[in-house]
């Protein structure tokens, strides 16, 4: 019976945290233009489940508005104190504004005040011109900062998973999970390293 690949994630995760990995919860986000070309950066997992796994941005942004054009992304996660790495593929959906409300209110006051100053992937004609901003917008909201209508969440919907653990002369286990639909029951195959 093959195993479930969302749990697997678990179990990893959770030993990264054991062995006190440096920002358990950073990925490498990859995502594609209308043209094809990729684009990768780090973002950080907020929440994940059998639904996917869920970060937070500006929408505007250029991660933004490449998964919104093409729903598609990657993740991967990587631990070098256990040799682990995860890679995750798959479709992309926005969470809901009710979602994101709820995470976006237990982020610090700065955090908040920055989702709202940065124009993300802007032009900033100098660092002066962005503490205007958060200047301006300390007075706007001297109590409560609302979420900024651009700024959410995002759930990768997974539909291949491939768990990595790294050995000795190089023969690492590659164990692969893949689906054709989120209605599929997974699959599992080994990859020679």
């Amino acid at each position: 019976m093959t195993a479930n690949p969302i749990e697997l994630f678990r179990e990893a995760f959770e030993r990264a945290e054991v062995r006190d990995e440096l920002q358990v919860n950073a990925m490498t986000l990859a995502t594609v233009d209308e043209h094809g070309r990729p684009s990768a950066r780090m973002v950080l997992l907020k929440s994940f489940d059998e639904r996917g796994f869920v970060f937070h941005t500006n929408r505007s942004s250029r991660k933004g508005q490449e998964l919104d054009g093409q729903h598609v992304a990657a993740l991967c996660f990587h631990w070098p104190k256990g040799e682990e790495q995860v890679r995750i593929e798959g479709t992309v959906e926005r969470i809901s504004d009710e979602e994101s409300d709820e995470y976006f209110s237990t982020r610090p006051r700065g955090s908040q005040i920055g989702a709202w100053a940065s124009l993300q992937s802007e032009e900033l004609p100098s660092r002066d011109v962005l503490i205007a901003r958060v200047d301006e917008l300390e007075k706007r909201y001297p109590n409560e900062v609302p979420r900024p209508p651009n700024w959410g969440g995002y759930r990768v919907v997974p539909m291949r998973i491939e768990l990595w653990k790294g050995y000795a002369d190089r023969l690492h286990d590659r164990r692969v999970f893949e689906r054709a639909s989120t209605s599929s029951a997974w699959t599992e195959r080994r990859l020679y390293p």
